[in-house]
């Protein structure tokens, strides 16, 4: 297994961003307990889809849940480059030609619970490799190890890889870039998600202007009420020293009345450790 440590940047570190992406987190979570493997793809390049993949998995790592995020854009990927990992020599491609064993192309990284494969080297036949019978057999092994898999697609308004990869995956995000992807499109885009057999479970709206309009109007409120109040009441005591967020009685905490359909997803065991994914059987030679 390799090592590496992933260089975010400040703004992916920012509270707000961070939380959003803990609600995005929550999202999938209630898509169901089979919801496992997710697939995130866009109509174009550029749209933020892989900012969107790795942030994911981290929201996913620092709840306590062992993910791995895989580097499906073998075309074009900007993971090695964005996050610094420089040290990094094996990738998906070398375990999908069948080079490497799956264990030794996962990167370990300074994250915990958070692991990565990425691109490797750019293969002249991706959409062939993707829809393969071995990576049918990478994600089918890493189901067993991991409790989510997060996979970083290429754009689908492209090329078809990302809608090959969906229908091998239990849930599809879309990646839509505020302003720049036109209704019409964002539709053509999804039939044919849906065309593959893909489960769209949900988009997200990114790159969105939060200076001004509705938008700002939440980026202010939620800046200045929860920076003002978590960082004056949260861990300070088991309850609220006045009445501002308990209801006008001080000291009793009121509990979010949460009403839905789906009952909250129990945390998914890990069936197996990452030694297993060593060999598999007639697809990945042992040696």
């Amino acid at each position: 297994m390799q090592q590496t440590t992933l260089h975010f940047s400040e703004s992916e570190n920012n509270y707000q961003i961070k939380e959003a992406y803990k609600t995005l987190r929550s999202n999938v979570e209630f898509s169901g307990q089979d919801v496992r493997a997710v697939s995130v793809t866009s109509c174009t390049p550029g749209e933020g889809k892989s900012s969107v993949s790795m942030a994911l998995a981290r929201a996913f790592a620092e709840a306590g849940k062992k993910t791995v995020l895989v580097d499906a854009d073998m075309r074009k990927s900007v993971m090695v480059g964005r996050y610094k990992t420089g040290s990094v020599r094996l990738g998906l491609t070398h375990c999908l030609v069948g080079r490497e064993k799956l264990s030794n192309v996962i990167c370990e990284t300074d994250t915990p619970n958070l692991y990565v494969i990425f691109s490797g080297p750019i293969p002249p036949n991706p959409s062939e490799l993707l829809g393969g019978q071995i990576f049918s057999k990478i994600l089918d092994n890493m189901k067993n190890v991991f409790d989510y898999i997060i996979i970083d697609t290429p754009p689908l308004g492209s090329v078809i890889d990302a809608a090959v990869i969906a229908k091998q995956c239990d849930g599809t995000i879309m990646v839509i870039e505020d302003n720049a992807i036109s209704y019409r499109f964002a539709q053509k885009v999804k039939s044919q998600l849906d065309k593959a057999g893909a489960k769209v479970i949900g988009a997200v709206l990114n790159k969105v202007d939060m200076t001004g309009g509705v938008y700002g109007h939440y980026g202010r409120y939620y800046g200045r009420y929860y920076g003002k109040y978590y960082g004056k009441y949260y861990g300070k005591n088991d309850s609220y020293s006045d009445g501002s967020m308990t209801g006008g009685k001080p000291g009793r905490i009121m509990q979010p009345q949460v009403k839905s359909e789906r009952p909250a997803p129990s945390s998914t065991a890990a069936k197996g450790n990452l030694d297993e994914l060593d060999y598999i059987e007639g697809v990945v030679r042992k040696d």
